[in-house]
């Protein structure tokens, strides 16, 4: 077991494990960011101009988050235009060319799946180009009080941006990219530990959409075995997680994109090989806004030493459930998960692309609001 790995704080991040309120990574981009991206990428805007409307971005996603009593913030990865962007914003070997395309549902009865081509691919080796969290952190820190939380994409997530066409002329098998995307999520944590940074969350939504048999056969598909992700895939996301200074959570959901998911199931098909063995993470931040998560009877099959952040609100519709109704799904979990050890945050990021989900910067609100009145009232 990882020395950061135990059921109490190691390493100064004492904070983290006193946290209730959580947060799990992006929220909605501002319309004057999205124009001044626009005109930047289009050249019609200079850099220095152009950071000037990200750090405004950033600033009132700090003061956002404050307000509504969270007790931990991230910067709203306003200066990413994908929640993977530290993937494709800053590596080199992924290029923007025409890649997999996923198939995304939104459980809405006239609503049709939509079909989606991802918009990058794996062309070459993939080498750390230049460092995109650490700029968000840097920039964060030095604009609140609050702890700090920084996500990075696992290294198995680069699966989506394998293409057998493209990317065999660089790599032989998909596993061998995934332990080049190993090393550089390994080499972001040193240098955001080197700033000081105490809390990371890993994204790795792609080890619990393995729960349907429909998104396991696309992997399959791409050559991709799922079963070699369950264990392989697993023991290198846990490798990113190795620093003692810093408290590590993973993320799993279903898929967010425009209020669309991609898989349905519960996490007991992978619980015990996913909680079980990813020993480096001190907790797991868990999709639990839906009936297509399962129930929570899996959380036995978590560790004692862990923390499991409750995803009950959705990002995914504007409207939320009654705060009686999530006071009644906690009392659930903690009957198989201890209640001091839990904390809450909504389901996923609200704009895990940059255009985001379909909800009101209100409704946002109001959603953030929630779960810090939820949290510091039943935790």
């Amino acid at each position: 077991m990882s020395a950061n790995a135990g059921a109490g704080p190691a390493g100064g991040v004492d904070e983290a494990w006193g946290a209730r309120a959580d947060v799990v990574g992006s929220l909605l981009r501002p319309p004057a960011l999205l124009d001044a991206r626009a005109r930047w990428l289009g050249g019609d805007l200079d850099t220095h101009s152009y950071k000037q409307v990200e750090d405004r971005a950033v600033d009132e996603a700090l003061a956002l988050q404050e307000s509504c009593g969270l007790d931990v913030v991230t910067d709203g990865e306003m200066r990413r235009m994908f929640f993977s962007g530290v993937i494709t914003d800053a590596v080199e070997g992924i290029e923007l060319t025409p890649g997999q395309t996923t198939v995304w549902q939104s459980g809405a009865a006239e609503a049709e799946a939509l079909e989606i081509q991802l918009p990058a691919a794996v062309t070459g080796r993939v080498r750390f180009r230049r460092s995109l969290a650490t700029e968000e952190f840097s920039y964060a820190r030095g604009r609140t009080d609050r702890l700090i939380k920084v996500t990075l994409p696992s290294p198995t997530m680069f699966g989506y941006f394998w293409s057998p066409e493209k990317s065999t002329a660089a790599y032989r098998e998909p596993f061998e990219l995934f332990r080049d995307a190993t090393q550089i999520i390994r080499q972001e944590v040193r240098e955001l530990a080197r700033l000081g940074c105490r809390y990371i969350q890993i994204d790795a939504p792609e080890l619990v959409t393995l729960v349907d048999p429909t998104h396991a056969d696309y992997f399959a598909h791409l050559g991709i075995d799922p079963e070699r992700l369950l264990d392989e895939g697993v023991e290198l996301v846990n490798a990113c997680a190795d620093h003692p200074d810093i408290h590590f959570v993973m993320h799993l959901c279903r898929g967010n994109n425009h209020g669309r998911w991609l898989a349905e199931g519960g996490y007991d098909a992978i619980s015990r090989k996913v909680f079980g063995r990813a020993t480096n993470f001190n907790g797991f931040a868990l999709e639990y806004d839906s009936p297509r998560a399962g129930g929570f009877e899996a959380l036995a099959e978590m560790p004692d030493d862990k923390r499991v952040i409750l995803g009950l609100i959705s990002t995914k519709v504007g409207t939320s459930p009654p705060l009686e109704e999530l006071r009644g799904r906690i009392d659930q979990a903690a009957r198989h998960f201890p209640r001091e050890q839990l904390a809450i945050s909504t389901q996923c990021g609200f704009a895990s692309e940059q255009s985001g989900n379909p909800i009101t910067a209100a409704e946002q609100t109001q959603k953030l609001r929630l779960v810090a009145e939820l949290a510091h009232e039943v935790l």
